[in-house]
């Protein structure tokens, strides 16, 4: 069994869904009104510690996770959904580091 006690990965959180321009209209109302809605929230990055894992193999083989975006908001008042978080398994014990460019 091969051991890996270090890794690079490369991380990226979901980014928000564009909100909607959008009017009201209706044949018997005459101001109608906007009725536009917001994006949603992008997901978010979380690492679980896990006992059943004891190396860092796994990340020899893909080094990039990414979360979902989250999805457009559209008329009628209609918010667009969140994202998929992404979750990442690292073993019981592991120090996360952040490196600046």
């Amino acid at each position: 069994m091969k051991f890996l006690d270090e890794a690079k990965v490369y991380l990226k959180s979901g980014e928000g869904g564009a909100g909607c321009v959008s009017f009201h209209r209706e044949k018997f109302i005459e101001f109608g009104g906007p009725d536009g809605a917001n994006g949603g929230r992008g997901g978010d990055v979380i690492f679980r510690a896990i006992a059943d894992n004891n190396t860092l193999i796994d990340f020899r083989y893909q080094q990039h996770f990414r979360a979902e975006p989250g999805k457009h908001g559209m008329g009628a008042n209609r918010t667009g959904a969140g994202g998929e978080h992404c979750i990442i398994k690292v073993p019981i014990g592991t120090q996360i580091l952040d490196e600046f460019k």
